[in-house]
Parts: structure tokens; C-alpha cells; sequence
């Protein structure tokens, strides 16, 4: 059984993979909060860093940036944004794995996902309750364009069809 453990801990290509994408991150997001992409997004950037920890096995994401938010008299106001994600590669379920979190609610949302070499994407899914009883299904694509330029694509099922809501474009600081 030890040894099974010690096997399981090991990392391999896929960590590596994941730690590829360590750096600085500028980025720039679109979002749809209607759900609607035939329509003019919202717009906003800040910055992601990500770096590899407990010796390659996760890297860690921390994302800042300024969004517009209704405020308390309903006007849209600038609002700082803060994020963590969280990736892996679980050798028991053979899945990339994946947590993100931020200071617009207070769940956490799990993610299990694929990747893909020929169109080198990966392909995340999750259930995510944002609201009281409003569970819905999410799938996340993070494509790569070269080592300098990555893209997530956020899709949510509204209503039992999908819908992208948010586009999230990324370009590496040199």
C-alpha cells in the first residue's frame, strides 16, 4: 500500500504541463452577464500570476483586476476584483482537477477536466450552485495560441442549452 502511495504522489508530464504555464499574465475579460454573446460585453483587465508549489504537483493562480459592479444605488461602479485558482493532475482519477475562488461570493467551485494535445485545450466541468438553488452545469476551455498567449472560454448551461458568458484572453508579461 506504501508503495501504490509513494506511485501516486509522483509527478509527471502532465504537472509539467500545467507548470508551463507559470508566469505573469496580463488579461483582458469579456462578460455577458445576459447571457447573451450577440450583444456588447462588459470589459475589464487586471493581471494573473501563476506559479507551481509543493514541488510541482499544483499551480496556484492569483488574479486582480477592476470590474464594473451594480453598487448599492444600482449604478455601475468600479470594483476591485481578487481571485485564486487552484490546478492539478490527480493520478488516481487520471483527470486534471481544478478549485477557483474569489471576493464576489463565498463558494468554491471544483472542477474535473481533460486535455487535449491536438487542439491543446483544456476542458473543464463542474456543477456550481452561485445562488440558492440555482445549480447549474459549467464547462471551462483554456486553449493555448503559443507560450505567450492563452484564452478560457466560460460556458454555462441556462435553461438546458449552453451559453458562453465570459471570455478571458491572457498574454504573457515579459
Amino acid at each position: 500500500m506504501m508503495k501504490m502511495m509513494l506511485e501516486m504522489g509522483k509527478t509527471n508530464e502532465n504537472h509539467k504541463l500545467l507548470a508551463s504555464m507559470d508566469g505573469t499574465w496580463d488579461y483582458t475579460v469579456k462578460f455577458w452577464m445576459n447571457g447573451d454573446p450577440s450583444t456588447p460585453p462588459q470589459e475589464s483587465k487586471g493581471t494573473a500570476t501563476r506559479k507551481s508549489i509543493m514541488d510541482g504537483r499544483y499551480v496556484v493562480m492569483d488574479v486582480k483586476g477592476k470590474m464594473q459592479m451594480p453598487g448599492p444605488d444600482g449604478k455601475m461602479k468600479e470594483t476591485d476584483f481578487i481571485g485564486q485558482g487552484t490546478e492539478g493532475y490527480d493520478n488516481v482519477k487520471k483527470k486534471f482537477v481544478s478549485s477557483w475562488m474569489d471576493n464576489m461570493g463565498t463558494g468554491i467551485m471544483t472542477a474535473e477536466g481533460t486535455y487535449d494535445p491536438s487542439s491543446k485545450s483544456f476542458t473543464y466541468n463542474s456543477d456550481y450552485e452561485m445562488m440558492p438553488g440555482m445549480k447549474e452545469k459549467v464547462r471551462e476551455v483554456v486553449k493555448f495560441g503559443d507560450k505567450d498567449h492563452m484564452m478560457l472560454e466560460y460556458y454555462e448551461d441556462r435553461g438546458g442549452h449552453e451559453t458562453k458568458t465570459m471570455e478571458i484572453n491572457y498574454t504573457k508579461k515579459k
